[in-house]
């Protein structure tokens, strides 16, 4: 059967157990070095808390090593690898590949893999195929490939995993293909510093100085929402199913975990026999997962089917959340909606205005449709349309304890032979633990089955739920309920009886100098992009002729310009379907 994962992120110790709980197979976490958001660092002591955590439902810690280094920070990082190594983390995200030479001075008990991170730029069969080569047994994919370029890549190296996103924000050039938040303010993208460059406001300007645009936020993407194409992705080849957020707050992880969670169980209940999830355990929500009700900019399906309209989000790179109904009519301190959204108490409500500005504001009371807010807009007028973008209800859920997750066994108890003691197993279906009661022989004077089974199933505080109790028929025997206590203690304590993992240690790399490979500087501004992005803003504004566009009435080349001035000169390099973003340092 083929393994599927699903991959959450955990900006925290709190935020990785809350995404184990909702559903996830593994989490992915920053460690206090290295990664590739820097505000998102944690020790190694909360990182071994969390693989103790993960590693009892069979779930997986990954930890994401994966900026650009220095030379004079190699000796840290094999450091760094140690302890993560000893902390139990299951493989680590790299964007540098001096890191596959660093990786052969740990242990050979080491378990640790390595995964290939987006930021290596994995978007062509032969990369891939070279990174496996070099000994890394998985690839995260490009966001911007199409669900046949993904197959396409499944086909051509097969034995490769292939780790796809599926869910959450979007930067709108190639990641590790961007570098300017490193030229516009010293912060490297590269290097976990990304000062996202691509929410800020520009003009849009033609090669005569003409404004086409004004003030607008024309590299912002909506977030990605792979939701309903997670089928297609599958029988594309893809094995591990990425959700983004690094930064984002526990509620989201829970949300956007639980959704996903569902909608792969549903796919593997439709296909039985062909599928099966990378963890253990089965999970009671207090809430229904809803996609809407969580933080997004607005959503796109990006390019999972090729080029689309509609990816960017112009006006706001804020979450403005699902529209719930318009003004009707506005009285001194209140106002009511027509729709058929129900509100409540604290709900954050926002709205743009005349000049497409987004302003938001809190509501103080809800009464029905009637709202009273803490203070009124003065630009909220009969007609505007409203988003929630603070869902009060919805997040007093996820403030409290909203999943169980348990792992369903067997006990089965049964007489040694010899007569004065008994056996105890618990089997989750692949592994087994087993303790010895020491107790004589006692016949029993009424039936024990009941009692028996009832003491056994009292798994509370553990991550266990007791399914069935194997009894002989025939069993006479009387076991103190203390003894019972202990051994099912001893049991769902104990060590599984299982064969160790070996780890597949990678052939010592051999770099050549034509292999695809990262930059490591910042390039020549004149010479080469600061940013290169399958997103195409001609297209964007219904102006690719290639597409069924309009013919542009502009004189090219276009520029993009800051409100301090500074202008960026775009490149559609129409052979690529690629647009490029140069600093224009005339």
């Amino acid at each position: 059967m083929r393994v599927l994962e699903l991959l959450a992120p955990a900006k925290n110790l709190e935020c990785g157990k809350a995404a184990i709980d909702h559903g996830a197979d593994a989490v992915y976490i920053g460690p206090p070095q290295f990664g590739a958001r820097a505000a998102a660092g944690n020790s190694v002591d909360d990182i071994a808390e969390l693989c103790r955590y993960a590693h009892v439902f069979n779930a997986k810690v990954y930890a994401t090593v994966n900026t650009l280094l220095h030379d004079d920070e190699l000796s840290q990082v094999r450091l760094l690898l140690q302890q993560l190594d000893d902390a139990g983390v299951d493989a680590i995200l790299i964007q540098d590949m001096r890191l596959l030479e660093i990786s052969h001075f740990l242990p050979l008990t080491s378990h640790l893999s390595l995964h290939a991170s987006t930021q290596a730029d994995n978007r062509t069969a032969d990369k891939v195929a070279w990174l496996w080569q070099q000994g890394l047994r998985r690839a995260v994919l490009a966001r911007e490939l199409s669900v046949d370029e993904i197959r396409a890549i499944h086909e051509a190296v097969p034995q490769m995993e292939l780790e796809v996103f599926v869910h959450g924000a979007l930067c709108v050039s190639y990641s590790g293909r961007c570098y300017a938040s490193e030229y516009c303010f010293g912060r490297s993208a590269n290097r976990g510093e990304c000062a996202q460059f691509c929410r800020m406001q520009f003009d849009l300007l033609d090669a005569d100085g003409n404004e086409l645009e004004h003030q607008r936020h024309l590299l912002s993407l909506k977030d990605l929402n792979l939701s309903a194409q997670l089928s297609e992705l599958i029988e594309a080849g893809a094995m591990s199913f990425k959700i983004e957020g690094r930064l984002k707050d526990v509620a989201y992880v829970k949300n956007v975990t639980a959704a996903y969670s569902q909608l792969l169980n549903q796919y593997i209940a439709a296909h039985p026999g062909q599928y099966m999830r990378a963890s253990k355990g089965r999970i009671n929500y207090t809430f229904e997962p809803d996609l809407s009700r969580t933080f997004n900019r607005g959503y796109t399906t990006y390019f999972v089917h090729g080029r689309q309209s509609h990816q960017a989000s112009f006006d706001t790179p804020k979450a403005i959340g699902p529209f719930v109904g318009t003004v009707k009519e506005i009285r001194a301190g209140s106002f009511n909606v027509a729709g058929t959204a129900s509100f409540t108490n604290g709900d954050g409500l926002c709205f743009f205005d005349a000049d497409r500005q987004l302003k938001g504001f809190r509501v103080n009371r809800a009464e029905g449709n009637r709202l009273f807010p803490l203070q009124m807009p003065a630009e909220l007028k009969p007609g505007t349309k409203l988003y929630r973008s603070s869902d009060q209800a919805m997040e007093s859920i996820l403030a409290k304890p909203s999943a169980e997750r348990k792992i369903p066994i067997t006990m089965m108890l049964q007489p040694c032979e010899g007569g004065r003691n008994f056996l105890l197993t618990m089997d989750d279906g692949t592994r087994q633990t087993t303790t010895r009661i020491d107790c004589p022989y006692q016949p029993a004077r009424t039936p024990q089955r009941e009692q028996i089974e009832r003491e056994l199933k009292k798994l509370g505080g553990t991550p266990y739920e007791c399914i069935r109790v194997i009894l002989p028929d025939d069993f006479p025997y009387f076991i103190p309920a203390s003894q019972l206590a202990k051994a099912r203690r001893d049991v769902s304590c104990g060590k599984w009886n299982e064969e160790s993992e070996e780890r597949i240690l990678p052939s010592t790399p051999v770099l050549q100098d034509n292999s695809p490979s990262t930059l490591h500087l910042l390039p020549s501004v004149n010479t080469h992009p600061l940013m290169q992005c399958r997103y195409c803003l001609r297209h964007e504004l219904g102006y690719c002729v290639r597409y069924g566009g309009q013919r542009p009435t502009w004189r090219e080349p276009l520029f993009l310009r800051l409100e301090d001035g500074r202008r960026f000169r775009l490149e559609f390099d129409c052979s690529k379907c690629q647009m490029n973003v140069f600093a224009d340092e005339k």
